[in-house]
């Protein structure tokens, strides 16, 4: 008894959309199937070439590959491609079989791609990317992954429709960057991911329709931070920084900011507490604010009011003095409602003798409170029954102990449970 095939009676763009999320090699294996099935590969709208595509060539077959490529990329009739990406390390310079990437990437911008997504390695000190890549009309999404390699940007940019650019693991000149910022105009997500930022004076963007940005730059000691970081952003939603502390900020127009993740280190800057608080204070509109700092950058007292902050998290290592330095900053938050710690807490922590005015958003809005990696000890006690004496509307206290075993978790529950607490509604939980 014959089985109906009704997969392949669907149409061939729907065909080809199904083989675009299988790995190249499965979809090129559909073509024994049928005579319909032979040249279906060809149509699909995503190339991705991995290692494990890879893994098989030898000299013998490696001519073969590369002619596949080329004929799969220039295929007569060829459908518009979504997609392109080359991915886990695909070799630049690669002597032993010499692939012709950037006759890949022009074949792929010639199909009208959308987007392109680049993971390359043995690349040497500079990667030279075809001039034509950045000025390609059809592209919304660029992602370079270049392993240590600075990316050389030419003098003539136009990317009038990119919306995301994510550059990961390379080396960025300040003056090539700003560059290719300024020349996408509808830009509304930008990122670099461990980036090493070099020759920079100035990071500048200025760019009205970003969304998304995230600066995670390398901080290593070889590396000079003396440039100024200025952003204007006026539809920013989502800010993340890490770097040390660099020589200025001037971050204007962030009204439209969700959520901020700011991780800053003290490093080499002569004016560290007046650059740091430049840029806390730039983002005093946000709603959500994640903060790491290994010490006191900034003054309190210098910041202004966070009207509309409603959740902080606080990480960073111990420093004396911690104790009121954050509760000077809770008086900074008067509508707080959401409040996680996770640091180490120092031998001179002094909550006990705290002689402070008690900020408004413990008596009147903080519901939640998180502790994670919770130790047990007598300071850290200290500090939650200066919470739970203080926070009013408390709802939940919330505490993390993944480092206790189960017996020390139940005897730390219990001590946690005689605490005196101002707010009848308050529930303990041990997560």
């Amino acid at each position: 008894m014959c089985s109906e095939d009704r997969i392949s009676i669907l149409p061939d763009h729907i065909l080809c959309h199904i083989l675009s999320f299988l790995p190249i090699k499965e979809a090129v294996r559909t073509s024994i199937i049928s005579t319909k099935w032979r040249y279906l590969f060809a149509s699909i709208s995503t190339i991705e070439f991995d290692r494990c595509l890879l893994s098989g060539l030898t000299d013998r077959n490696v001519d073969s590959f590369k002619n596949f490529v080329d004929r799969l990329l220039k295929f007569p009739d060829q459908v518009s491609l979504d997609c392109f990406r080359l991915s886990d390390g695909i070799s630049w310079n690669d002597e032993d079989h010499d692939f012709d990437v950037s006759g890949w990437i022009c074949a792929a911008l010639c199909r009208g791609v959308r987007e392109i997504d680049l993971h390359l390695d043995n690349l040497g000190d500079v990667l030279t990317l075809p001039a034509v890549l950045f000025t390609c009309h059809s592209l919304v999404t660029l992602k370079l992954n270049a392993e240590g390699s600075k990316i050389e940007v030419p003098s003539d940019v136009c990317l009038g429709n990119l919306k995301t650019l994510q550059l990961r693991n390379s080396v960025v000149d300040g003056d090539s960057i700003n560059r290719l910022i300024s020349n996408c105009h509808v830009l509304e997500d930008l990122a670099f991911f461990e980036c090493f930022l070099a020759y920079a004076r100035e990071l500048n963007i200025q760019t009205p329709s970003l969304k998304i940005l995230v600066l995670e730059f390398d901080v290593v000691e070889y590396r000079g931070f003396n440039y100024v970081l200025v952003i204007n952003a006026p539809n920013l939603v989502y800010f993340q920084y890490t770097d040390a502390v660099a020589e200025g900020y001037a971050l204007s127009n962030m009204k439209s900011l969700e959520k901020a993740d700011i991780s800053i280190y003290r490093f080499d800057s002569s004016d560290c507490e007046t650059s740091a608080t430049h840029l806390i204070q730039g983002i005093c509109t946000v709603r959500s604010l994640s903060l790491t700092i290994d010490e006191v950058l900034f003054r309190t007292c210098r910041l202004p009011i966070f009207h509309n902050l409603i959740e902080f998290e606080y990480h960073g290592l111990g420093f004396n003095g911690r104790e009121t330095w954050l509760v000077e900053f809770l008086h900074c938050v008067p509508n707080l409602k959401t409040l996680t710690l996770n640091f180490l807490v120092v031998a001179e922590t002094q909550w006990k003798v705290l002689h402070m005015e008690v900020p408004s958003c413990l008596s009147f809005h903080l519901k939640e409170i998180k502790i994670l990696n919770f130790k047990g000890d007598t300071r850290m006690f200290e500090m939650i029954s200066y919470f739970l004496d203080n926070a009013m509307v408390l709802e939940k206290l919330m505490i993390g102990m993944k480092t206790l075993s189960e017996t020390q978790q139940s005897t730390v529950f219990y001590q946690l449970l005689q605490l005196p607490k101002s707010s009848k509604k308050c529930q303990v939980v041990i997560f």
